[in-house]
């Protein structure tokens, strides 16, 4: 699925950018990105795999509303200047295009009930 290799992708950004995050971010902001990012891929990886359509809806809002949490933490991450302007707009755009995939998912799901 596009959207489940798109959110690894989105995964793997997300650790690389912390690496760099204050050691004192460790159990903070650091470790509640990196939670809430593996979240999203795992979720739809349950969804789909619970084979009932009802199931995986739910599992993919869970995974939207992820990314959009995800989406808050890396503004935050940004003004308190952890990341550059540059790594925010590139981990921004790719979060903005799961919010596409995932909805356009959630979309075909809700149009075979």
């Amino acid at each position: 699925l596009e959207v489940w290799k798109e959110s690894k992708e989105l995964v793997k950004m997300v650790y690389e950018v912390t690496e760099s995050f204050p050691s004192s971010e460790q159990f903070g902001l650091s470790s509640q990105i990196r939670r809430c990012a593996i979240s999203i891929p795992s979720n739809i990886a349950e969804g789909v795999g619970r084979n009932h359509v009802k199931d995986t809806i739910q599992f993919l809002y869970i995974s939207r509303g992820s990314l959009y949490e995800l989406e808050t933490q890396v503004i935050l991450a940004f003004e308190l200047s952890f990341i550059s302007k540059d790594t925010f707009e590139k981990v921004f755009e790719k979060i903005h295009l799961c919010m596409k995939l995932i909805s356009g998912f959630i979309n075909y799901y809700e149009n075979k009930k």
